[in-house]
């Protein structure tokens, strides 16, 4: 056996998709390598484990993964119900991660800070893709390096959040009263509630991620009247963020939208739209907020700052491998066109893999929402079809690596147990879109003339994210 057949591959992240891969690995008998930042699997999605996820269990659990567990004794939650992110993390992740062909090849607390190609930086081209990549990575004992020969890098976007500023630069000031500053969902009626209760809350983003920090700031409120919600759209109108919303075919997702939109009707939400920061500054024990509200001066005093405006890469550990992005989204050039979201807001999105991965670095590849970029939209089993190609690709199975095995029903993820009434179910999962209906329903309808998934079945609005964006990573 040559040297760089003995050598492991290795996944960076191990969530979801990270742990997906590794399962490929394992059911392929290739050696592994998992190098995780967190103290946890899982590590991301503990960040917002209070919260429930929009897709049924169903959709959340990788194929190979299943067989692995299974075949422990591992029994599947209820396939239709909807878990929180700490019990995907308790439910699936931990176990599978404590398999004994997983749990001897992972590393938690081990942050990568570099790769490269062993005894070549990026210009050089003689004997490139014959040599092993180096990983750098950094834990409690220091620092340290390793030999792979193919690198999947599933570390996800959640630790680095966008910032505040319209135009992706964060406002003056803001680095500054970060302590005041939280990103995607906190607990805001859990464990960070001492830090919300009574308190003037700005909330800045425009989907699904800001949606449930208003409702939770709400229900907040009840307990502790004291508090004041101010819910800023950086870009949007409230008329565009909800015409999608509230006919979504996540029954979950659509009834996050008519909670918004009842309590914007109840006046319970102070909703300022179009809103954007000029600066932050401490004034006296609160923030001064200097911005501009509909094109006019505004100022705001608050207390506290929830920024839900979505992710993006880190790409610093990667200076030294030949990739190729798209200079607007920032993901491979060929999944670009498919995801770009100045295109795509629904589920237009289709399964892809290898192909539209590939990277100009052999045996380099960005997998799960890491590999969609600066795009908002991300479905966990998109990501769980992603590794699957790409593994199947490392072992030289490029029949397979080539097929697409994702094979979404028309309204088979909005199959879930969730209590609605008939007006949250009459959206337009499987059928037309209402004629009132501007946004999600009318691409959804006009994706389905021309053959492709409908809203919600080719992809997961907003993370991570945090919903659906940290959780889809």
């Amino acid at each position: 056996m040559d040297m760089m057949a003995s050598l492991p591959v290795a996944v960076i992240g191990a969530g979801p998709v990270g742990l997906a891969a590794a399962a490929h690995l394992v059911q392929r008998g290739i050696r592994l390598l998992i190098l995780e930042r967190g103290e946890s699997v899982g590590a991301a999605l503990l960040e917002w484990g209070h919260v429930r996820v929009f897709s049924p269990w169903e959709y959340n659990i990788d194929a190979a993964a299943r067989a692995l567990l299974e075949r422990s004794g591992w029994t599947a939650p209820a396939l239709r119900g909807l878990p929180t992110g700490g019990e995907i993390v308790r439910d699936y992740l931990a176990p599978l991660a404590a398999l004994p062909a997983i749990a001897a090849n992972l590393k938690l607390g081990a942050e990568v800070t570099a790769i490269t190609r062993q005894g070549h930086d990026k210009v050089a081209n003689d004997g490139r893709k014959d040599a092993p990549f180096v990983i750098r990575y950094r834990d409690a004992g220091g620092e340290h390096r390793v030999l792979a020969r193919a690198v999947i890098d599933a570390s996800g976007t959640w630790w680095r959040p966008n910032p505040i500023g319209v135009d992706g630069l964060p406002v003056p000031g803001e680095d500054t009263v970060s302590a005041r500053i939280a990103h995607g969902i906190p607990d805001v009626v859990g464990k960070a509630r001492k830090d919300y209760a009574g308190k003037r809350v700005l909330v800045i983003g425009g989907g699904h991620s800001a949606i449930n920090v208003a409702l939770a700031l709400m229900e907040l409120r009840d307990a502790a009247p004291g508090t004041e919600i101010f819910w800023a759209l950086r870009h949007r109108s409230v008329e565009r963020l909800l015409g999608g919303g509230l006919n979504d075919q996540l029954p979950e997702r659509g009834a996050l939208g008519l909670a918004a939109k009842q309590a914007m009707a109840d006046g319970r939400l102070n909703m300022l739209a179009p809103f954007a920061v000029n600066r932050i500054e401490m004034r006296g024990e609160g923030l001064a907020v200097d911005a501009t509200l509909a094109g006019k001066p505004f100022s705001l005093a608050v207390d506290r700052i929830v920024v839900a405006t979505g992710f993006r890469p880190d790409l610093s550990f990667l200076s030294e491998i030949r990739i190729a992005l798209d200079p607007v989204v920032e993901a491979p050039p060929a999944l670009a066109p498919l995801i770009d979201p100045n295109f795509h807001s629904c589920g237009t999105v289709p399964a892809h893999g290898i192909r539209e991965l590939a990277h100009p670095e052999p045996g380099f590849t960005i997998v799960g929402s890491k590999s969609y970029g600066r795009a908002p939209t991300f479905l966990m089993a998109t990501g769980y079809e992603q590794v699957r190609s790409v593994v199947a690709d490392i072992a030289g199975d490029h029949v397979a690596a080539r097929e697409v095995h994702l094979v979404l029903p028309e309204t088979g993820v909005c199959s879930a147990d969730v209590v609605a009434g008939p007006e949250d179910r009459a959206g337009c999962c499987g059928g037309p879109a209402p004629a009132t209906v501007d946004a999600c329903c009318v691409r959804d309808a006009d994706a389905k003339a021309r053959g492709a998934s409908g809203c919600g079945c080719g992809t997961n609005t907003e993370a991570g994210k945090a919903v659906a964006a940290g959780v889809d990573a």
